[in-house]
């Protein structure tokens, strides 16, 4: 039974592809591209001559099925992407996982990938972060995630294009509020840019100056102490007993709801044990 082997391509500068890489596509039976009309330009550079068919996100599930038979009848496979790390918003996730399915060997082959890339650069925490991708196209669907969003404390990472920067920075702006952001373009190429900012002023700089290149959005995270005191200030109106009641309806013990709705009103246990002794007596 053949492999797939995940195969890592540059996203702007083509010193980047390793040598393990080169080795890898040279000798597999068959490459699964993205975008054979661009992977061709990488392979000719490289002297790889190895056949290509595509694979893309129209024909992810049917190509999939052919590309596994080939596997199970012996062949080794590698998968790119146009850009970066295959499987990353991209539909080789969908390949991996039938593979797996089927009982073939997956292994990836590391190397760029602008998320990660991006990230480093930014100057906002690195230690625990999210990835997004693009946001989906589809106005509910945008909307819901966004709404995930807004108390999201890690940092966020999203893709998006030149044409659709200037409408995604002012949502994001409008439902996250202000914070900081670092927008990351043509990472690793000649007029690489890196801009840490806020969303306000994002959105103003981008109302003079006409995105180009491909983006990459590294969003801070709501701060923790932000989050409690907002929480703090929704409950203010609430009556200690009906707090406690409420997470009672939802199933914990008169202990535990008791401990929740203290953390939420930023007080202790006992100040809410002793709230609730006083309206019984």
């Amino acid at each position: 039974m053949g492999m797939l082997y995940l195969c890592a391509t540059p996203i702007g500068n083509l010193q980047d592809m390793s040598p393990r890489i080169i080795e890898t596509l040279r000798h597999v039976d068959l490459i699964a591209a993205e975008d054979t009309r661009n992977s061709i330009k990488l392979l000719n550079h490289f002297e790889i001559h190895t056949p290509m068919t595509s694979y893309h996100e129209y024909n992810k599930v049917e190509k999939a099925y052919t590309l596994i038979e080939k596997m199970k009848a012996g062949e080794d496979i590698a998968l790119i992407t146009d850009a970066g790390t295959p499987a990353i918003s991209d539909p080789g996730e969908v390949l991996v996982k039938m593979c797996q399915e089927a009982g073939i060997i997956v292994t990836s082959l590391p190397g760029p990938v602008a998320c990660i890339t991006a990230l480093t650069l930014s100057g906002l925490n690195t230690r625990r972060f999210c990835f997004e991708g693009f946001l989906p196209a589809d106005k509910k669907e945008r909307a819901e995630v966004l709404e995930d969003l807004k108390n999201e404390k890690r940092t966020i990472l999203l893709y998006e294009a030149p044409h659709h920067l200037k409408k995604t920075l002012a949502v994001l702006y409008e439902t996250l509020g202000e914070r900081r952001i670092t927008i990351c373009r043509e990472l690793t190429k000649k007029f690489e840019t890196v801009l840490p900012t806020t969303l306000k002023d994002a959105v103003v700089y981008y109302e003079e100056n006409e995105p180009r290149g491909e983006y990459v959005l590294v969003l801070e995270g709501r701060a923790r102490e932000e989050i409690e005191a907002e929480k703090q200030k929704s409950f203010e109106d609430l009556p200690i007993e009906a707090h406690v009641q409420m997470y009672e309806e939802q199933g914990f013990d008169r202990k535990e709801a008791m401990k929740k709705a203290a953390k939420d009103r930023g007080i202790t246990k006992r100040d809410v044990y002793q709230y609730l002794l006083n309206i019984k007596k």
